[in-house]
């Protein structure tokens, strides 16, 4: 799969946004989609993931009750709106994508075969 993300910008804390994941090329209902992101001199750390058949979401501790991913089969795009965002949100954002992964598996990003180009979001305090 091809992966394309956008929708980043820069937004005042405890603001809004919503990235979008466009996926091309073939997709099946093992497929997970996640979201990870990458802040300046640290590591990239996994944000969120959703099966694209169950619909089943899964979250990183950080973002937990703030952020939500979602997908939209039709569109073949996942999203990732994120809520009450705060200084330290501030990072690229990637969309990536994975096979058949089971639950303790998704929050590492070396069990991801297809990543996008990272889209840049600032939250300013």
């Amino acid at each position: 799969v091809q992966l394309q993300a956008f929708g980043g910008g820069l937004v005042q804390a405890g603001g809004s946004l919503r990235l979008s994941c466009a996926v091309s090329g073939r997709t099946f209902s093992d497929l997970v989609m996640g979201w990870f992101r990458q802040a300046p001199g640290k590591e990239r750390e996994f944000v969120a993931a959703v099966r694209w058949g169950a619909g089943s979401t899964y979250y990183g501790g950080s973002v937990k009750g703030r952020f939500s991913v979602s997908k939209d089969n039709n569109k073949n795009t996942v999203y990732l709106q994120m809520n009450s965002l705060k200084p330290e949100d501030t990072a690229v954002y990637y969309c990536a994508a994975a096979s058949r992964l089971i639950v303790s598996s998704m929050n590492n990003e070396r069990n991801y075969h297809s990543w996008g180009q990272g889209t840049l979001v600032t939250v300013s305090s």
